[in-house]
């Protein structure tokens, strides 16, 4: 019987692979086009609504193989992890466009756009206490192991990148990058930490 988990059949007729790969390429597109200044103003930040948009189609696959269970309950810290992460990528949404709205529409304060500029931050926090609380409540060991592992590879590849251009751009030879490109950077090294765990040990994982 085919396992639900890893089947190759997801949203749109599509499996994980193909979610996972869309991720990463939107990813990359934003922070390139960030890095190099291709483009100017608020557009790369908009550009970040498609991975987003991509979790979402990604996040409706996983919570319904959540749901998939063989009666023990092992989907349920799947479907709480989803849920908190769906409710902070929303606030996150939210917030952005309030900010952008108001930057463009609203002759707001200083101390009233410093606000606004904390809550899509925040936001995004909250997806990595939702990661966090995701490796506390996992009790599956194997499974756990897979989502440390998938962090911690992202982890590297977003310290990695932010350390290498940083010297760069202190040689003057890079432009200057906003810093909440490498928390973009850090979801995209997830997407690779997921296909790192499909090829070792032939799953996923859990983010």
């Amino acid at each position: 019987m085919t396992d639900p988990a890893n089947s190759s059949s997801g949203v749109l007729g599509r499996g994980p692979a193909f979610w996972a790969v869309m991720v990463f390429i939107s990813t990359a597109l934003v922070v390139t086009l960030a890095a190099t200044g291709a483009v100017e103003g608020p557009v790369p930040q908009l550009l970040t609504i498609v991975p987003v948009g991509l979790f979402f189609v990604m996040a409706r696959a996983g919570y319904k193989r959540a749901g998939q269970t063989d009666g023990s309950g092992k989907g349920e810290v799947q479907r709480r992890y989803i849920a908190r992460t769906a409710i902070f990528t929303s606030l996150y949404l939210a917030t952005f466009a309030l900010l952008m709205f108001a930057d463009r529409e609203l002759a707001i304060s200083k101390e009233v756009r410093f606000a606004l500029a904390l809550l899509p931050g925040l936001a995004i926090c909250g997806v990595f206490w939702a990661i966090g609380r995701l490796m506390i409540e996992e009790k599956d060991e194997f499974i756990r192991m897979l989502t440390v592992r998938q962090s911690l590879i992202a982890t590297a590849i977003a310290l990695s990148a932010a350390t290498v251009w940083g010297f760069l751009e202190s040689a003057d030879v890079v432009p200057h990058i906003d810093a909440f490109y490498w928390a973009v950077a850090w979801f995209a090294g997830l997407f690779v930490g997921a296909i790192v765990n499909r090829i070792q040990y032939g799953t996923w994982g859990a983010v």
